[in-house]
Order: C-alpha cells, then structure tokens, then sequence
C-alpha cells in the first residue's frame, strides 16, 4: 500500500496539547512515527511553531526524519493563495491559511489534516477551494480532521 503525503497545519502540532484534540491528534503522530504518513511540513508551519511550547515542538522532533517531507514556498504556491483571496475564499488577514492549502495543492498531498474548521476543514471552503485548483489547472485536495484519518492496528 502507497503511504500517503499528508500536509499538517499547525493546529494539529499543537493539539497534541488540547484538552479536546489531544487524544487523536497523540494517534495520528503515533501512525505517522509508524510509518503509515508522511508529513508535508511547510516554512509557515515552522515558522508559527516557533512561539509553540518545547512540548509542542517536541512532537515536529519526535517524528523520523524518512517520514517528513519539505514543501517550499513557490511563485506557484503564493499566485495559488492569492487566487483563493480574490475568490473571496479568505480575507488578506487568513493568508496563512490560504498559503497552507496552496502548500497542500502545488505539493500534490494527497490530504490536508487540519483541526482549523472555520478556514480549513469547512465544507463550503472545500469546495471553493477545488473550483479555484480545477481552474487554475491544480487538482482537487482533501480535508480532514485527524478524527477522520486514525487509526488502530486492531480496527
């Protein structure tokens, strides 16, 4: 089975420490320190990592290097998330978000695993964010919660 390339926003970096995401985003790091992901980390991840607590950075450090992959910061990646903004997608003040899904796309992950449900896991958004990939020629990303990506050997 092909491992898949999933692009990580920062909320599930930090949510390992959440009272109310603790718990899958632990399992979905556990999967990935297993082999089952590889993680598309961005500069804008590492960058707003950096005020993150050491526990938090802690679990970046925690995963094997084979199983993190680098995604840059491209003309093509910011012309993407600058499209999302004129299509109304996101205001100027959620570029980061909009960077993060323009990662994810001109990387090609496969998902984009997110506990942000206002800007990214969002249905509508979703949508509005394929109809600007397709005409742009990009294709279609996915989004999920790590709810909706862990898993136990035993299931």
């Amino acid at each position: 089975m092909r491992i898949l390339r999933v692009y990580v926003d920062t909320s599930v970096f930090s949510g390992t420490k959440d009272k109310e995401f603790a718990g899958p985003s632990r399992r979905f790091f556990a999967n990935v320190r297993k082999g089952k992901y590889v993680v598309l980390v961005s500069q804008i991840v590492l960058g707003e990592l950096q005020p993150a607590p050491p526990l938090v950075k802690r679990v970046l450090e925690s995963i094997p290097k084979r199983s993190i992959e680098r995604v840059e910061m491209t003309d093509d990646v910011a012309q993407l998330a600058d499209a999302y903004v004129a299509a109304g997608i996101l205001t100027e003040t959620s570029k980061d978000d909009a960077l993060h899904v323009a990662m994810a796309t001109v990387a090609r992950a496969d998902l984009i695993v997110s506990w942000n449900f206002r800007h990214i896991v969002n249905f509508h958004r979703i949508q509005l964010y394929n109809s600007v990939n397709l005409a742009n020629g990009y294709g279609l990303v996915d989004v999920r919660s790590p709810l909706e990506v862990v898993y136990d050997d035993e299931d």
